[in-house]
């Protein structure tokens, strides 16, 4: 049995119960781009439940081929952290820390002791737009650009020819460990840039150092059964590297979804889970509020569903979700508090549309009844797949 587990990141489906609370009512990051856009076709993603959990304008109704419910997010956050491991059985209850003002002086001169330069920077801005205005000064001078944004995060980017790659590396490390305690923060992200002055681009060296999960989660129980998991896309980084027996980093969307597609055809025959993040619908599209590019996001993986169904034998699932909304029509660039759509398609499935269910945590509780492991949490397995075929 394998089941793969892809995410949408940020591909919310309206407004969760407590949106308010975040400042995000009214909020739906599918239906809102589609409408955006003039309409979007997304007859796989219709056919795997889609449609009957939001409104999709462009889709026409398609029969329906799996099994489809929405969750209701618990986590007292809405980042990326928050959303992966309330999946695999951790509810965040404490948010992590932000710093919408930027850094504060102490955290900032501890940075720069154990750098042995200044920073450039300290301040909440786009990572694209910060490179082009700061990046010719690191140019100049080697310092690194230092910055934040709505999510509990502290950034550093530098120029690939300026600063060798792995002593960005270093420099995050280090910063992971200052950003304890009172300035704790859920990732320290590397941000190398390559390119001249006026047309710096981000490249696909980015590495996430993220805060340790507080306990086990269901992958780790897998892992430590003997069932092989396999981390694509920043999801290693996302869980600290703990649970995976590799960890496939991806260049973009759609080399997330050829490597994911690799992997099956490649080890048909094992027990297996494979989790796969797309990351450009939000880093991309979500925060910078493009409808446009979001769309054919949409559409990419849509088109490519059929390649991943064809390798699925007569146990394996795949499961489509998403960790958090990241609405490109909302105002401000933050994440949105969503919704979240999980569809499964199997050759087992009998197709089914459910009710809400309250947490992201029954997506790791599914996993662990199908693989007879511990579960982590409290979540509750979705019984529509848990089919006699998937019970061993």
């Amino acid at each position: 049995m394998r089941i793969v587990l892809i995410v949408i990141d940020s591909g919310g489906i309206g407004d969760a119960p407590d949106a308010e609370r975040f400042g995000d009512g009214g909020a739906n990051t599918i239906t809102h781009t589609a409408e955006a856009v003039g309409g979007v076709a997304l007859p796989h993603l219709a056919q795997m439940g889609l449609t009957r959990l939001t409104p999709v304008p462009g889709t026409d109704d398609e029969p329906l081929r799996g099994v489809a419910y929405p969750l209701i997010p618990l986590a007292n956050g809405k980042d990326t952290l928050a959303g992966h491991w309330e999946m695999m059985g951790i509810t965040v209850t404490e948010p992590f820390r932000t710093f919408p003002q930027g850094f504060p002086r102490e955290v900032v001169d501890e940075l720069e002791r154990r750098f042995g330069r200044p920073v450039l920077g300290n301040e909440v801005a786009s990572g694209t737009e910060i490179i082009q205005r700061l990046g010719p000064e690191h140019v100049k001078t080697g310092n690194p650009i230092v910055y934040t944004s709505a999510d509990s995060v502290l950034q550093i980017a530098a120029h690939e020819e300026v600063v060798p790659v792995e002593t960005l590396y270093r420099w995050c490390r280090e910063a992971r460990q200052v950003m304890q305690g009172p300035y704790l923060v859920g990732r320290i992200i590397a941000r190398p840039f390559i390119g001249p002055p006026g047309h710096f681009v981000r490249t696909a060296r980015r590495h996430d150092f993220s805060v340790e999960p507080p306990g086990p989660t269901v992958v780790d129980h897998l892992f430590q059964q003997g069932i092989e998991t396999v981390a694509i896309g920043k999801i290693g980084d996302i869980f600290s590297g703990h649970g995976f027996n590799d960890h496939i980093p991806t260049q973009n969307n759609q080399d997330g979804l050829e490597r994911t597609l690799f992997v099956l055809e490649k080890q048909a025959n094992h027990h297996q889970f494979i989790f796969t993040n797309l990351v450009d619908f939000d880093s991309q599209y979500g925060h910078r509020r493009n409808p446009v590019g979001y769309a054919e996001a949409l559409r990419s993986l849509d088109r490519f569903l059929p390649r991943l169904w064809q390798e699925l034998k007569a146990d394996d699932q795949i499961w489509i979700t998403a960790d958090h909304g990241c609405d490109p029509t909302y105002r401000g660039t933050d994440h949105t508090r969503e919704r979240v759509p999980w569809l499964a398609w199997g050759p087992s499935l009998t197709p089914f549309v459910g009710s809400a269910r309250q947490g992201l945590s029954d997506i790791g509780a599914t996993l662990a009844a199908l693989f007879h492991v511990e579960p982590v949490g409290h979540g509750q397995p979705a019984v529509e797949l848990l089919t006699p075929s998937t019970l061993r």
